[in-house]
């Protein structure tokens, strides 16, 4: 992997991807990003309030342009569940680096998100999480280029096995190239 190479993480929220992210920069030396807190601090405002105040279709328009628009290197990308939903962003974020999976079974995430009404999730009037998890699912598998279980894992072991993704895959580049 070339040092200006991004390392974005994919999944449900409350799958890790901010807890994670930050673990891997530090232990990787690079800077974090949590595409989330970038959309609240260019709105002014949480997640939760541009989706129950403008809908969820604004929230994802809003998400697309700014995940489309930003410029970094050299990065761990934590993104929002929902960012699989644009091609165009997704598209963006495969160019600047490698798309990573973090998969975690259903029953794990329902138990993580005690309160889905304040996170800013996406889920559309009349569906469940469940709904949602099922919806996802085969589109993070799809824009990612590794997965990684992450069910009944500790972060640290995560982390470690993420490290090794990038690592092998940076030998692996190398070897062929």
């Amino acid at each position: 992997m070339s040092k200006n190479m991004n390392i974005v993480l994919i999944g449900m929220s409350g799958a890790g991807k901010s807890t994670l992210g930050v673990l891997l920069a530090k232990a990787l030396g690079m800077d974090f990003v949590d595409t989330d807190i970038v959309i609240q601090k260019h709105e002014g405002r949480l997640l939760q309030d541009i989706i129950d105040h403008e809908g969820i279709e604004k929230f994802m328009e809003v998400e697309e342009k700014i995940v489309s628009e930003l410029q970094l290197e050299n990065c761990i990308i934590s993104t929002g569940g929902s960012v699989i939903y644009s091609e165009k962003a997704m598209n963006v974020l495969k160019q600047g680096g490698q798309i990573i999976y973090l998969h975690v079974p259903y029953e794990e995430i329902k138990k993580r998100l005690i309160n889905i009404t304040t996170r800013g999730i996406v889920i559309k009037k009349g569906n469940s999480l469940k709904d949602v998890y099922e919806e996802r699912v085969p589109l993070y598998i799809k824009y990612s280029d590794k997965t990684l279980d992450c069910s009944n894992k500790d972060i640290e072991h995560c982390v470690s096995e993420i490290i090794e993704t990038i690592q092998k895959s940076h030998y692996d580049n190398s070897t062929n190239g």
